[in-house]
């Protein structure tokens, strides 16, 4: 075939550097992206175009010699560049190992770029397999984004897809055009802007990766800061990551794995459910195994023992590790269909990401430890209450029937003795039971305070009304005004004394503190429980009240610790029209004993 070189080549020169460059800076840019994220698939990318940039050389160098020898190696260096970037095509979606075999591919560009020319004379007999083999390996480039976009819904790869199919048809005009000058310089410039494309496609990838990544990151991070719930958070963190583009299944290790053991998963769900219940397979666990010895994030593609045998195995895996105390407890396991999730997200992100989880899940822990450790402490307090309850009543049964009946039989024989003395002892007598009398009142008043009666033999509103007539009845200082149901349900006994409690306490401050001169006493039920509210017309709330600490409002201190252990709740403070008010809450039941 004749291979000397056209007057036209001469005006191919500016367009082929400028194609050089342009292909030159994809291969750098790649390049730095391999050593900024360092994943496998910018490696490819930059070896790719390094070949692509290697092929323009060649060209450049036959268009300035005319040696057949370069014509040669650019002839083998476009077969080579269509290769690399199928390979890196494929690597970037699936992961593909490298095997032997592929590179026997290879070898058709050398044998055929020699054939053609050296030993071939027909021209279209020289080009027409080398531009078959160049526009195939292009289309399976197109179709490896294709499938990508299929399974991820990503716009990039479709962009990327649709920019290597036309490339691929325009690979086919080369015998027809641009072999006979008609593309002369129009198809390098053609030839760039595929290019160009195709870069911008790749950074639409990276930038696609970066924005599904973060976002179902920061959703992550909220799933991982203070929640109401803490033994839920495994599984909140299993389900959010499904959300992860194609991602199929995950699970949570929190034990060391060695290679060989094998652990249960702490949580899992999607198509690594089956692992909360049996060891996960060999690969996998040897996977689990390097993240705890490298403490650092593991992918991996197809090849994982048992799980690659199974019917729908996924495509890869990706596990963090999870960070306990600056060592690794466990690992975050995320298994898909099309590659790792965590494309962009360099390993210094990942690993400050299992920290997080793993701070969050030993917070978690500390809580539920904590929560475990108030409920003992309200069990103890409630048994507190009750143990000082019955002492009251202990002490209010000896003074009432012991007490106060000698006290009562002693007043009654001075009465006899009177009647019987001269009237001088009669007077001293008269007045030794005038003070019996007193100090039998006050033994009532102290029984009554101590264990009121009426609440034990009429109940929680009859026991109300008796305490505010008792306590306006004894100098006529204070008016008591009721807002209550006619009857209410009988409330468990606990919670009658609590209420009682706070009544009778609220009322005592509202005289000795407040110096008020009505009260008012609401009360409401619903089938959760009772509301309360007291308030006064007193002198009110200090703005520094505080009951922690506080000896004068001691007994405020022990209405919210009833309360508290009743599972209740208290509020204190100023009334909506001056003085003070105590509102509280309390279930019909006392669940925490």
């Amino acid at each position: 075939m004749d291979l000397s070189v056209p007057q036209t080549a001469l005006s191919e020169l500016a367009a082929a550097y400028f194609q050089a460059l342009v292909t030159v800076g994809l291969a750098l840019m790649c390049l730095g992206l391999r050593r900024r994220y360092g994943k496998p698939w910018f490696g490819a990318w930059a070896l790719a175009w390094g070949v692509y940039a290697l092929r323009m050389a060649a060209i450049i160098s036959f268009m300035h010699t005319g040696a057949s020898a370069w014509l040669f190696w650019h002839q083998v260096l476009t077969g080579w560049t269509a290769l690399a970037l199928l390979w890196a095509a494929l690597v970037f979606w699936r992961r593909v190992p490298w095997r032997g075999r592929y590179g026997l591919l290879a070898l058709f560009p050398l044998v055929w770029s020699y054939l053609a020319i050296y030993e071939l004379d027909n021209f279209f007999l020289a080009a027409g397999p080398a531009v078959l083999f160049l526009s195939l390996a292009t289309l399976g480039t197109a179709w490896a984004f294709l499938r990508y976009h299929r399974e991820t819904g990503s716009g990039a790869a479709r962009l990327a897809a649709v920019t290597l199919a036309l490339w691929a048809v325009h690979h086919l005009d080369y015998p027809f055009l641009r072999a006979r000058g008609v593309w002369n310089p129009w198809g390098y410039y053609l030839d760039i802007l595929f290019e160009l494309a195709l870069g911008v496609g790749i950074l639409f990838l990276i930038m696609e990766d970066l924005d599904e990544g973060l976002r179902a990151l920061s959703a992550l991070s909220a799933d991982l800061q203070p929640r109401e719930r803490t033994d839920d958070l495994p599984d909140a963190l299993m389900e959010r990551a499904l959300t992860l583009r194609s991602v199929r299944g995950s699970a949570l290790f929190l034990d060391a794995l060695v290679p060989g053991a094998g652990v249960p998963a702490v949580s899992a769900t999607g198509d690594c459910a089956a692992w909360v219940s049996a060891s996960p397979p060999p690969g996998v666990r040897a996977v689990l195994a390097r993240v705890v010895e490298t403490g650092e994030p593991q992918v991996t593609a197809p090849g994982l023992g048992e799980l690659s045998d199974a019917p729908g195995a996924p495509r890869y895996l990706a596990a963090l590790p999870v960070i306990q105390g600056g060592e690794v407890a466990g690992s975050l396991v995320v298994v898909g269909e099309a590659r790792d999730p965590f494309a962009a997200l360099d390993t210094p992100f990942l690993v400050a990401l299992g920290q997080q989880v793993g701070a969050a899940l030993e917070n978690a822990a500390l809580t539920r430890r904590l929560e475990a450790r108030t409920r003992e402490l309200e069990r103890l307090q409630t048994r507190m209450v009750h143990r000082h309850e019955e002492e009251r009543q202990r002490i209010s049964r000896e003074l009432h029937d012991e007490t106060a009946q000698i006290l009562a039989a002693v007043n009654l024989r001075l009465g006899l003795l009177a009647e019987q003395g001269s009237a001088e002892v009669s007077a001293g007598l008269d007045e030794v039971r005038t003070l019996v009398g007193g100090t039998i009142r006050s033994i009532r008043g102290v029984t009554r305070n101590l264990r009121p009666v009426a609440l034990d033999d009429l109940g929680l509103l009859p026991a109300l009304r008796a305490l505010a007539r008792d306590l306006a009845g004894s100098d006529g200082a204070m008016e008591i005004h009721f807002d209550t149901p006619p009857r209410i349900p009988e409330p468990d006994a606990d919670v009658e004394l609590a209420l009682y409690r706070a009544v009778q306490e609220a009322l005592a401050n509202a005289v000795r503190h407040g110096g008020a001169r009505t009260a008012w006493i609401a009360l409401d039920t619903d089938a959760a429980g009772i509301d309360l509210e007291v308030r006064d017309d007193g002198s009110g709330v200090p703005e520094d009240f505080r009951i922690e600490g506080n000896s004068r409002h001691s007994g405020l201190a022990g209405i919210r610790e009833r309360v508290t252990a009743l599972g209740g709740r208290v509020s204190i403070g100023p009334g909506p029209d001056g003085g003070a008010r105590l509102a509280l809450w309390v279930p019909w039941s006392n669940d925490t004993t």
